[in-house]
């Protein structure tokens, strides 16, 4: 993953970068719908090539990962982790943020549940989920397989080393093949947006400034 497209990446948030991606016709902008922040605060971002872990119900015929998937985080990225929906246990708690911090992961996706949100705010550890619950994941779920495409609705797929976005506006996701490209229209709609601003707090009115501006 090229580090000059990566750092020239972080100056937009995810709104920027998921209408690129919708301009791109990449399915759903990369939007992970349903997924916000729980730690540590509004306005910590996070910019990180992904490890995917498969989640599946204890009960599934589906194998077992040999490796606790804590112990799969690697340096400078943020695991995302599936898990089965409807469920009503977390798959995250303290103790596997602590481990990650230790291994060096920049933070947690969950699309499911998390639990222990003040120990992941007292590391200051990004973590984002779907939801939240008092229940472990003990006899509900197991890691099947990790670094594994998954699919998140549709067309929308998030692989190993997909980049993944996530601040106070949501999580998104974007393939290394498509992120030049996000940094370039993420630049024009920045400059664009500089002149709508401008004409909005000189008085103009919004319908004719939008069509003469974001075309």
């Amino acid at each position: 993953m090229a580090s000059k497209a990566l750092q020239n990446l972080k100056r937009f948030s995810t709104c920027d970068i998921g209408d690129a991606l919708v301009k791109l016709k990449h399915p759903y902008g990369g939007f992970l719908d349903g997924l916000r922040i729980f730690s540590p605060k509004p306005g910590t971002s996070i910019y990180s090539p992904l490890v995917t872990v498969k989640m599946v119900e204890t009960k599934s015929p589906e194998p077992s990962s040999p490796l606790h998937f804590a112990d799969a985080n690697k340096p400078g990225h943020v695991m995302y982790i599936q898990q089965p929906r409807g469920l009503p246990s977390a798959c995250w708690g303290g103790l596997m943020s602590t481990r990650s911090q230790k291994l060096g992961a920049l933070g947690v996706v969950i699309d499911g549940r998390v639990r222990d949100v003040q120990e992941h705010r007292d590391l200051s550890f990004p973590v984002f989920a779907r939801g939240t619950s008092v229940l472990g994941s003990n006899t509900f779920t197991r890691a099947s397989e990790i670094n594994v495409a998954l699919q998140f609705r549709g067309d929308l797929w998030i692989h190993p080393n997909d980049l993944l976005i996530g601040d106070e506006n949501g999580v998104v996701v974007v393939p290394p093949s498509l992120m030049e490209q996000v940094v370039e229209l993420c630049q024009e709609r920045y400059e664009i947006d500089k002149k709508t601003f401008a004409a909005l707090r000189a008085g103009e009115p919004m319908g004719p400034t939008i069509k003469r501006l974001r075309k």
